[in-house]
């Protein structure tokens, strides 16, 4: 990953409002994973840290530490706050803020920093922890859900008949951290709705994550095809016909319904970017369909190659269940990919039938294959499918999300958000 996370800005950030003294307005950002961890909220929340600094606010963000012992330091105008931590059982590349020292350690740190606000972006550890210590300083808190139960269940190996009941206690804990906010957001308008009905009674906002429209764009359509030749081979992807996942290969991602459908596709190639603890299995099961020489697993993908990576593509494929947003889709369609995608969760949101691209009902890689064949088969649909993918993500700019989280700051300082 790379060290700088600061959003290119094709215009002029607005002036910053000022916050108490007159100064620069102060955000606490606290979270639960945050770069080097590989992860949709780990990402955006770099992202958004990154881009208020760019914007002239003054960023601090709160969470553990990657290599387990505490420190501070700068990255790009943020200050990281890293607490002391431990692996977790979830995800290899997570680890968990250990909480013993860690009450007195908030308030010293708000009592110093004396944040306008401070905005959490999970309800675990660290999210909580900080919006209870908010509430003490008397800080509005802002709370952005990223969670959803189904994304624990595998990695934390929960029974079956057990999952109703574990996902109920998780809805009802994430619920009561949430009450306490001034502003609740959450990337789409199905997360909203999601929380809704799972009783939450509060106004929920959907705030896109955004996308980096500069950063990820489209190889020019007078490339000659000598380019993208060049940028598979840089890479190690085979030049040929390309449908790409970029995401964890982690078992919520149902990857394997990606290999199943290559077996009906002779002509055409997967390429996984990413890593995850389902990659010997997935080895193992394009082996076992004969397509290894059409599976192509590139590991994880340095924030530097990844706009290249998409570029080397034909068409984006996810197969989760469980995306509130899915940053890595707005990116293929940024970067002129048409999509195909599981009709579940928010994934509909980012695909209009037979304009960008195709959605498939879930566990039927045969329909999932019979989809990518519409899109893959004629180069002509190819490209307006991917245009018309270029125009979605318009409506996601990064500035726009940070600009209307800039508002709900001032909102939550004035009292004038919703409740």
């Amino acid at each position: 990953m790379s060290t700088s996370f600061a959003p290119h800005s094709p215009t002029a950030p607005r002036a910053p409002e000022r916050g108490r003294g007159g100064r620069r307005v102060r955000v606490l950002i606290g979270t639960d994973t945050y770069p080097p961890d590989v992860n949709g909220a780990a990402y955006f929340t770099a992202r958004l840290a990154h881009g208020l600094a760019e914007r002239g606010a003054d960023v601090h963000v709160l969470g553990p530490s990657p290599t387990g012992r505490p420190y501070v330091s700068e990255q790009d105008g943020v200050v990281e706050h890293r607490l002391r931590s431990m692996p977790s059982l979830a995800h290899e590349s997570v680890r968990l803020a250990l909480p013993p020292g860690v009450r007195g350690h908030l308030n010293q740190l708000l009592g110093r920093l004396r944040p306008d606000t401070v905005h959490i972006q999970n309800h675990f550890l660290v999210g909580r922890m900080l919006a209870r210590a908010a509430r003490v300083h008397g800080v509005p808190v802002v709370a952005t859900n990223h969670f959803m139960p189904e994304n624990l269940f595998d990695p934390l190996r929960v029974p079956g008949p057990l999952r109703p009941y574990a996902a109920r206690l998780a809805w009802w804990d994430l619920g009561r951290v949430l009450a306490g906010a001034e502003h609740v957001t959450t990337p789409t308008p199905a997360a909203a709705g999601l929380l809704t009905d799972q009783g939450f009674a509060r106004p929920v906002e959907p705030v896109s994550c955004g996308i980096d429209l500069v950063r990820f764009q489209p190889l020019p359509a007078d490339a000659p095809a000598a380019d993208r030749r060049r940028l598979r081979e840089r890479l190690g992807v085979p030049d040929r016909r390309t449908m790409l996942f970029v995401g964890r290969l982690d078992e919520e991602k149902n990857a394997d319904e990606l290999v199943r459908a290559v077996t009906l596709l002779p002509d055409t190639q997967l390429v996984l970017a990413g890593h995850g603890a389902q990659r010997t299995r997935l080895e193992e099961l394009a082996r076992a369909e004969g397509v290894a020489d059409r599976v192509v697993f590139l590991g994880f993908v340095s924030h530097e190659d990844l706009p290249d990576v998409f570029r080397c593509a034909d068409v984006f494929t996810i197969a989760g269940t469980a995306e509130l947003q899915s940053i890595a889709t707005l990116e293929a369609m940024a970067s002129g990919l048409p999509v195909v995608a599981a009709d579940a969760m928010a994934l509909p949101h980012l695909v209009e039938e037979g304009r960008n691209g195709y959605l498939y009902r879930p566990g039927r890689p045969g329909e999932l294959a019979e989809r990518l064949r519409l899109v893959v088969e004629d180069e002509g649909t190819r490209r307006r499918m991917g245009a018309h993918s270029r125009l979605m993500a318009s409506r996601h700019r990064l500035e726009d999300s940070l600009e209307r989280f800039e508002r709900i700051y001032e909102e939550a300082v004035a009292g004038t958000g919703p409740r």
